[in-house]
């Protein structure tokens, strides 16, 4: 054997080849688009016809059919409808609904762009797990990074239990979500069934909230906790009903009879908002002319200070044809909340209620307008103040509820809005109430009065029994002593022109010129800029 021999490959038995398969079927295209849309209808119908008959019988809309009444037609766009939760346990693994009881995506709202979840109580009950959470904090995020506002359409039952401790988590990342958002997009609740526990906070953390009469709840303890627990039995709409929350509590901001009518104001609310804090509201002129005067407000508001009448009648004669949006109209009704538009420009109004208390500033006006003071500044809205106070309510039970603390909110509010903010006397403005409702000294950029205003320290006859105490306790006459003094001290110091004199007013105007002279300056303020201070926050008197 030679050495070539050894280098010389070992002989190999012949492969084998391998032996043929059946052909790979071609996907069927046609098939899968069918199948596809099977699923999707299937998906919209819901996981139970009955769910669908028996949400109906209780005068509720399905998650779907709400979303077509909220948004613009054919403009909502659904993401993530496929979603199943994974859990186990409980029977869970033998029940997985597409969507997982909630919808969510974005469609358009006269045309512009804005996010929604909407809780489907056919699966589950609404309640929410792990998946339901995903798909929220989804859309959530999706709405803050596109800058467009979050309406969320509540009917759910809490927590799903059978998830444990995962869907307290999942409400813990809705509510970081909600505070992080405020301020930057506007958030908006709409209740349209149950909302019980920890789920309530969610509203509470948004910017508006929407109630249906009889139909939607919040608490969070049920009546059957309350009974338990303190012995008091009470239905679910006598503890957390529409009308308990719009009127006694303060959650609700707005109360309707009907869901269509309750979307359609919401749809109404978000034409006047902007997208984000970073825009202006929307414009939208009318036929109502800019220099409109108002002569008719000279016979509405009484001279009289001691006589009541209705502000609201006195804003729709100055704003743009009549038109006000009030917010928390059954709340705290001594002072009144209101978007507008003058020229078709938003404004937030601000107004004593003299029909109510006599227009005083309590505890709960402080917390509303303070509130709404705060939610203007945020969304670039200018504020109009119309002043008509007495002072703060005085008594015991506003003092131990702590009406230097909630005096306070509405104090900080307006010091810390840096919005364009015009403010008007209409009547009298006493003590420390006038100072707080945006008076020159906090801030305001321009302060009118009309000729009936009263600005002082408290009113003439007050005024006259504190000072001059003595010198009535020795007349022989003290009432016409005191009658005398009174008068005398409001020549003296309560003259209409003696605020403005002093620079305390930039203009004493008529009634009748007060439109004009609101839109003429909020003109000239559109594109004011207030420095901010270098700091992380303020420390609110919560």
């Amino acid at each position: 054997m030679t050495i070539l021999d050894d280098l010389a490959p070992a002989a190999t038995a012949p492969t084998a080849l391998p032996a043929p398969t059946a052909p790979t079927p071609v996907p069927d295209l046609r098939r899968a688009r069918a199948e596809l849309r099977r699923l999707k209808e299937e998906v919209g119908r819901g996981p139970d016809p009955d769910a669908t008959r028996r949400q109906h019988a209780k005068g509720k809309l399905t998650a779907h059919e709400r979303l077509e009444l909220l948004f613009d037609e054919g403009s909502f766009t659904e993401i993530e409808p496929l979603r199943r939760h994974r859990a186990v346990g409980f029977g869970l693994e033998d029940k997985k609904p597409h969507g997982d009881g909630v919808v969510i995506g974005w469609g358009t709202v006269h045309g512009r762009t804005v996010f929604s979840y909407a809780h489907d109580f056919r699966a589950f009950a609404g309640a929410l797990g792990e998946a339901h959470a995903a798909k929220v904090h989804k859309v959530m995020d999706l709405a803050e990074a596109a800058g467009a506002p979050l309406v969320s359409l509540n009917d759910g039952a809490g927590a799903r239990i059978q998830e444990g401790v995962s869907a307290l988590a999942g409400y813990g990342g809705i509510f970081q979500r909600n505070t992080k958002a405020s301020g930057v997009i506007p958030q908006i609740s709409v209740m349209l069934g149950p909302c019980a526990g920890g789920a309530a906070y969610s509203p509470a953390l948004t910017d508006f909230v929407f109630m249906v009469r009889e139909t939607s709840q919040m608490f969070i303890t049920g009546p059957d906790v309350v009974q338990a627990v303190t012995g008091e039995k009470i239905s679910q709409n006598g503890l957390g009903g529409a009308d308990v929350h719009s009127e006694i509590s303060g959650v609700s901001h707005f109360a309707y009879d009907d869901e269509q009518t309750c979307l359609e104001e919401v749809r109404y609310l978000l034409s006047m908002l902007p997208q984000n804090n970073r825009e202006l509201p929307p414009v939208a002129r009318g036929d109502d002319p800019a220099d409109r005067r108002t002569e008719e407000l000279t016979d509405l508001v009484p001279a009289d200070p001691g006589r009541a009448y209705d502000i609201r009648a006195v804003i729709g004669r100055i704003v743009d044809d009549g038109d006000l949006f009030e917010v928390h109209e059954a709340w705290a009704r001594n002072v009144v909340c209101a978007l507008a538009r003058l020229d078709g420009q938003v404004v937030g109004i601000v107004a004593n209620q003299p029909n109510a208390l006599a227009g005083v500033l309590d505890i709960h006006a402080s917390e509303k307008a303070a509130r709404f003071v705060s939610t203007c500044d945020s969304f670039n809205i200018p504020l109009v103040t119309l002043v008509d106070v007495p002072g703060f309510l005085p008594g015991v039970d506003q003092e131990h509820g702590g009406i230097i603390r909630h005096g306070a909110k509405l104090l900080y509010a307006y010091c810390n809005a840096t919005v364009p903010r015009i403010s008007i006397v209409l009547r009298k403005a006493y003590g420390g109430a006038y100072i707080v409702m945006d008076s020159r000294s906090i801030g305001a950029d321009l302060a009118f009065a009309w000729p009936t205003n009263e600005i002082a320290v408290m009113g003439a006859e007050g005024a006259a029994n504190v000072v001059f105490r003595r010198e009535i306790a020795a007349s022989e006459d003290p009432e016409a002593t005191r009658a005398r003094l009174v008068a005398e001290y409001r020549a003296e110091l309560m003259h209409p022109y003696y605020a403005a004199e002093r620079g305390l007013v930039d203009d004493v105007i008529e009634p009748g010129e007060t439109r004009s002279v609101l839109i003429r300056s909020l003109a000239m303020l559109r594109g004011k800029h207030a420095g901010i201070p270098a700091r992380k926050h303020g420390n609110v008197p919560l």
